[in-house]
């Protein structure tokens, strides 16, 4: 096996466990016994943990930004494609359920341990943030672009919070039904001041 293909496999195999166990609770050998490798291979691609969590990190966000650019090509319109955001819910809701928001599980336990990559996940945050005004802008809502990105992120991250809770997929799909119709009185000429939901 090649020397990328086995990092990436630690990196994928981290990525997994980290979300499905937690940062702080996944260990070195968790990680080398889910990829199948030696501990001295292991080491051989990664000294720390914060290595390992740092290369996670930058995997996430990599792959936040193809999605990002994925629908920016399969959008049709800024509406279509904040529909994308909302909708990812629906289409994660049994890892949601389990789990939570692979995104704010992590930056919310990184904060509680005050780790020195806390601000770093958050990146993944500030992804999300700044596409989401970018497409607000786009619908016309110029003033209150930061606002509605904030409030849309807000929202559904305490969907995915107390789905995962309550372990209830059906509030996911009611919530996300309502999050789509905020998203239509938003781009509505008859309510250019749309309320919070």
């Amino acid at each position: 096996m090649g020397n990328k293909l086995t990092r990436d496999r630690i990196i994928d195999a981290a990525d997994q466990l980290f979300y499905e166990q937690g940062f702080e609770h996944t260990s070195f050998s968790k990680i080398s016994e889910s990829v199948g490798i030696s501990r001295g291979n292991f080491y051989y691609h990664f000294k720390t943990k914060d290595d390992i969590l740092d290369a996670v990190i930058n995997h996430r966000i990599a792959r936040t930004n193809s999605m990002l650019d994925n629908w920016e090509v399969e959008g049709e319109s800024p509406d279509d494609r904040i529909r994308s955001f909302i909708n990812i819910l629906v289409m994660n809701r049994t890892k949601i359920k389990r789990y939570g928001c692979p995104v704010g599980t992590l930056c919310t336990e990184l904060a509680k341990l005050n780790h020195p990559a806390k601000g770093d996940a958050n990146e993944l945050f500030t992804l999300f943030r700044t596409w989401l005004r970018r497409q607000f802008e786009q619908l016309g809502r110029h003033d209150d672009a930061d606002a509605l990105a904030m409030h849309l992120l807000a929202f559904s991250q305490g969907v995915a919070t107390l789905a995962s809770a309550f372990q209830d997929e059906k509030f996911i799909r009611s919530e996300v039904g309502r999050m789509n119709e905020w998203l239509t009185s938003c781009t509505s000429k008859n309510n250019p001041q749309s309320e919070v939901l």
